[in-house]
């Protein structure tokens, strides 16, 4: 009932009615919200930039309770990282193949490159809507290597020297998984598992290994550094973990 109304009870004791804001105050605070509009992204960008730089220097890992300015948040399952250029990087390709082999950064780049946008969905309830990522198809990959009869998986390794991931070779054929050398149209930055990323769009993103640094070809599927913490293999978004969220690709 509005206070204002006749036969409105009146407010308790010690309680005052709130009053009008005059002009000034609503125009005031009318001015407030455009500039939050117009400037909200470069705070934006700047909180990521910030708490990217935070999260390589935190060997606590509590800079990874913080919500990014971007959607995403950092996680790191090691204190720290080693930092990898475009001189020292390295991708080596090996396993059940015939033709192992090994790619710098400049390789990759050399390649041709598939663009997505997807959403990309945290098994733990996060989602960033639309973002793109930007790389070397992985089938491309195992084609050149020459996948043996008998292969059907893929396991992939982190240069933080404690992760890893697995795909079968069916999922690992698709045209929606890639080695990401970009993310948001810029190239990956070491926070978001730079200078190259395993990028699986249609799976939750702890599929999504960061800092690759190597994929064998196996026989079998090895469960990864969450399987084995109790997370599904197949990690497909809204069928898998015991989560309904939409589809991402």
């Amino acid at each position: 009932m509005n206070p204002e109304q006749p036969g409105a009870p009146e407010p308790p004791e010690g309680e005052e009615r709130g009053r009008p804001i005059g002009r000034r105050v609503l125009l005031g605070t009318l001015g407030l919200g455009v500039l939050g509009v117009v400037t909200a992204p470069t705070l934006q960008r700047g909180l990521e930039s910030f708490l990217a730089g935070a999260s390589d220097k935190d060997p606590t890992g509590l800079t990874d309770l913080l919500p990014n300015g971007g959607g995403f948040r950092y996680y790191s399952v090691t204190s720290s990282v080693p930092r990898k250029s475009a001189t020292d990087y390295r991708l080596t390709v090996d396993g059940l193949v015939d033709r192992p082999g090994s790619y710098t950064l400049a390789d990759l780049r050399a390649l041709p490159q598939t663009r997505l946008v997807r959403d990309v969905q945290c098994v733990t309830g996060w989602r960033v809507p639309g973002t793109p990522f930007e790389g070397v198809r992985l089938s491309r990959l195992l084609d050149a290597a020459g996948v043996r009869p008998g292969a059907g998986a893929v396991r992939f390794t982190c240069f933080d020297g404690a992760y890893s991931e697995s795909l079968t070779l069916d999922q690992a054929r698709r045209s929606d998984v890639l080695v990401a050398l970009r993310m948001k149209d810029q190239d990956l930055g070491h926070a978001h598992g730079g200078p190259v990323r395993l990028y699986v769009a249609p799976m939750y993103f702890y599929k999504s290994a960061k800092w690759l640094s190597g994929i064998t070809v196996t026989r079998d599927v090895r469960p990864g550094y969450w399987e084995e913490r109790g997370y599904d293999v197949d990690a497909w978004v809204g069928r898998s973990n015991g989560r309904d969220d939409a589809p991402t690709s």
